[in-house]
């Protein structure tokens, strides 16, 4: 691994290549992607269906095994990280258990994991507040709103503690007027928390408004094509979206999606 010094980097790729066997052939997913993420960056990944964006999410959180290069989280291997808790994981649909209140949904980890009743029904309450749910522990998945399941999926992934939140195209499934709610609710979430976070979208809008890093991937084998450093403020009310700064970094990863497209 690369040395950085003075920079706590949470996780690196080096020269990541992911190649699935099918019946139809190989289907290389991920080809050279090299990438440094440092504690407490809001990293997007973005690109076309079919990316690689999701399978290199998938690789940091030991759900799918590289064939080449190197990837380490927290100076550990992606299967080491993972049994020492490093990360919460975060679906495209909330994956609640219907038969499950909020609040027993959000302690499943917990119990998993072994966790003393007492302190269950303490890091619930805490993580009910950090999204705003509060008062809704009692409830089923069934009685409340697309978004605030979602919400309670974000609570479940943060109920341990984890330093990185890995998310996988969170909001896509839901209407605009809610996914910029969720979007300015993540970044005050974020803020509170200062968690390393990696998010996957098909939203330039989102990626921009979100992030610190974006990375832009290419069409199958999934490169990276460009790796843009945020110009903007930490602070981000959602009409910094009119901004001329916010415009011109929207216009860059537009750019470097069609860069993709076209080799």
């Amino acid at each position: 691994m690369t040395e950085h010094p003075g920079a706590d980097v949470v996780i690196e790729a080096q020269n990541l290549d992911l190649t699935f066997e099918t019946n139809d052939g190989p289907v290389h997913a991920l080809k050279d992607v090299s990438l440094t993420i440092d504690k407490g960056e809001f990293v997007s990944f973005i690109g076309p269906s079919g990316c690689g964006k999701t399978t290199f999410l998938r690789c940091i959180a030991a759900l799918e095994q590289p064939t080449g290069g190197s990837l380490s989280v927290n100076g550990m291997t992606p299967d080491e990280a993972r049994r020492n808790r490093a990360y919460g994981y975060v679906f495209q649909a909330a994956g609640l258990y219907p038969w499950r209140t909020i609040a027993r949904n959000i302690k499943l980890p917990l119990e998993i994991m072994g966790y003393s009743r007492s302190e269950q029904e303490e890091r619930v309450n805490n993580v009910l507040q950090l999204v705003d749910l509060e008062g809704f522990g009692g409830k089923y998945p069934w009685q409340l709103s697309g978004g605030m399941q979602q919400r309670a999926s974000i609570a479940r992934a943060l109920a341990f503690d984890a330093d990185i939140l890995l998310m996988d195209e969170p909001f896509g499934a839901l209407d605009e007027i809610v996914r910029d709610h969720l979007n300015e609710q993540l970044l005050a979430l974020w803020a509170r928390t200062e968690k390393t976070i990696g998010f996957v979208t098909h939203s330039i809008p989102e990626a921009v408004y979100l992030s610190t890093k974006i990375v832009v991937m290419s069409p199958r084998p999934g490169r990276i094509t460009d790796v843009i450093d945020s110009p903007l403020p930490k602070e981000r009310p959602l009409d910094i979206r009119d901004t001329p700064e916010f415009i011109e970094v929207a216009h860059r990863v537009r750019e470097g999606l069609r860069a993709g497209h076209s080799e």
